[in-house]
């Protein structure tokens, strides 16, 4: 007991000290988190003898991950990603493995061994990249649409590997002692066609019951109204599920994605991800911990130029490959390099194919120790290749061959439609005005169209789309971008090539008022301003306030509160904290006491009237 909370408490140390360095530094969490395990283990020592089983409670949160990837991807959307996913991911996959395989061939490997090597090392870390992907906000770019839809094939087509993986057995091959559990031994005596149909009838279960079990399991928890019951649920079903799958000797991971695909369409989808999300954060964030503690330094110092080597070349053919797959179905610019940057490496799902591999006699022990340490060495450099990719990016321009042709400018240019643009487009549309709205998610644009708006896909910040939408003829241009650095160099254009242009802005919070103010932009909107006052009066009129007397302050300190900023911004300072700017925060005490005082002036007024 006194091991494991030992052990428990360095790792949450390691990860409470070196993620939030990794991320100051602009290095990601994923790299924090592996240097953190790199440090507690091989450094230092502290990761203790059974990192072992712990590696195998950090894959749960790998199996969450792909549990919550399932329920955002109900069959019509995999239906619709069709293309991708049969023509970029799956070659993909054949031609890295059949260059892999081909290379091991002509230096003398066993056809079975190569093939092997080849399917193992084909597939990328799915965790490390939409993890980095998130955080670096290029998910909906086209190379990150694209290296989502390669990493969903790649999912999906593990389930045909670990089924065909035991046809592929070495004779007289002797699997690792130890190396699986009761499960494996319980399926030893079975031929390799047998475990196979194991594989797929264990697949079938698995989506019966998510499509019949689990509905019924919901409705009888619900009418205990615990939310903890409901926890418990979640819980149980993707360990239930995943204890499954180790049964037959299977990738729990993937029997949660095809239930997380199966669910995708229940009434009980957000709940599920409400419930499962706050512990798949933790346990990916321990599996990164537990790749990097369990690196073979033995095995490292043994050969490290070689294994550094070896796995340099490894992703220098997945890069070659990807490569000339993002130039066959165009990716271009900036994208080109995300798209084979961040598929290089080889992933979690390595791990989960050598162990199987070991325990059914496909790979010799050696060649299996060999194989983990590159996956977990390559999955190492991942966050540098991205890193990599940010200096690229910084040097190429966006592509334009991504946008939609526009073929009508109006005189209201709306950049950035999500849901702050998406009410003003609809109340300025439904007052008969017309506009154009430009928008860099694919997603949104197609969403606005089904009902009925007319929206056109590229990114607004550049200056070739802005044309192409009128902006030299436009009279109103109204910035609602999610990301303030976007919508501040948007205003700074606009302004500059358009001095009569009137510009209205979405600001994310009073310094970002202050930087559009000195951007140019006439209008400025702070996002959750106007709702803040509308809650506030609320609270005034349940308060003893009249309706009258709330609307009046309201309407007082919006109009004070308006003042005030456009004064604080002749003090503030572009790159200094306010905290640390005294002319900043002596001018806004000066007016906090201003505005205080002409609302208790207010006040006092409307009680003198009511008392006369």
């Amino acid at each position: 007991m006194e091991q494991a909370l030992f052990q428990a408490t360095a790792f949450l140390v390691a990860m409470l000290l070196a993620v939030p360095v990794a991320m100051r530094l602009g290095l990601g969490s994923v790299l924090g988190y592996l240097l953190a395990g790199v440090i507690i283990g091989p450094l230092l020592g502290l990761a203790g003898s059974d990192l072992h089983d712990l590696q195998h409670v950090a894959e749960l949160g790998v199996v969450m991950m792909l549990f919550l990837i399932g329920l955002e991807l109900e069959p019509r959307a995999l239906w619709a990603m069709r293309d991708r996913i049969l023509g970029l991911g799956l070659m993909q996959i054949l031609i890295t493995l059949g260059l892999i395989a081909g290379g091991l061939v002509a230096f003398g490997a066993d056809w079975r061994l190569a093939l092997a090597c080849g399917t193992i090392l084909s597939v990328s870390s799915t965790a490390i990249v939409l993890q980095t992907l998130e955080e670096k906000r290029l998910m909906q770019t086209p190379g990150g649409r694209s290296i989502f839809a390669v990493l969903l094939t790649q999912d999906i087509a593990v389930i045909p590997m670990l089924a065909l993986m035991p046809l592929l057995a070495l004779p007289g091959a002797q699997a690792a002692a130890g190396a699986e559990g009761e499960a494996s031994a319980m399926l030893d005596h079975l031929p390799g066609w047998g475990l196979t149909l194991v594989t797929l009838g264990a697949v079938g279960a698995v989506v019966a019951a998510g499509h019949y079990l689990v509905r019924p399991a919901f409705h009888w928890v619900q009418a205990a109204r615990l939310r903890e019951m409901n926890t418990a649920l979640a819980l149980a079903i993707v360990l239930g599920i995943a204890a499954l799958m180790l049964l037959v000797g299977l990738s729990p991971a993937l029997g949660t994605f095809l239930a997380g695909v199966v669910l995708a369409n229940s009434e009980f989808r957000h709940e599920l991800e409400s419930d499962i999300a706050p512990f798949k954060g933790l346990l990916l964030g321990l599996f990164f911990i537990t790749v990097g503690a369990g690196l073979d330094t033995a095995l490292i110092a043994s050969a490290p130029l070689q294994l550094v080597g070896l796995t340099l070349a490894l992703m220098a053919v997945k890069f070659l490959v990807l490569w000339g797959l993002a130039r066959a179905f165009h990716l271009s610019g900036r994208d080109r390099w995300l798209f084979p940057l961040a598929l290089a490496q080889t992933g979690e799902f390595g791990f989960v194919l050598v162990s199987f591999a070991l325990a059914q006699r496909v790979l010799p022990p050696e060649t299996a120790a060999l194989l983990l340490t590159v996956i977990a060495l390559s999955m190492l450099l991942t966050p540098l290749f991205f890193i990599l990719y940010e200096r690229l990016a910084r040097r190429i321009r966006p592509a334009a061959t991504q946008d939609d042709e526009i073929d009508e400018a109006q005189p209201i240019i709306i950049a950035g439609i999500g849901r702050f643009g998406q009410v003003v487009n609809r109340m300025v549309t439904m007052s008969g005005l017309r506009t154009t709205m430009l928008d860099h998610d694919l997603a949104t644009i197609r969403l606005m169209r089904r009902f009925g708006y007319k929206g056109y896909f590229g990114d607004p910040t550049r200056p070739e789309l802005l044309k192409a939408a009128g902006i030299d003829r436009a009279r109103i241009l109204v910035v609602c971008l999610d990301d303030p650095e976007a919508t501040t160099r948007l205003v700074t254009y606009a302004r500059r090539i358009r001095p009569d242009l009137h510009i209205i802005a979405r600001a994310r919070d009073r310094i970002h008022v202050f930087a559009l103010y000195k951007a140019g932009a006439n209008d400025i909107v702070r996002e959750v301003f106007d709702s803040s006052l509308r809650a506030a009066r609320y609270v005034l009129e349940n308060s003893g306030l009249t309706d009258y007397e709330a609307a009046e302050a309201e309407r007082i300190f919006f109009r004070l509160d308006r003042m005030a900023v456009r004064e604080l911004a002749e003090v503030w300072k572009p790159g200094v904290p306010v905290e640390d700017n005294p002319d900043y925060i002596a001018r806004s005490q000066e007016l906090n006491r201003e505005l205080e005082a002409a609302l208790t002036e207010h006040f006092d007024q409307q009680a003198r009237r009511e008392a006369g």
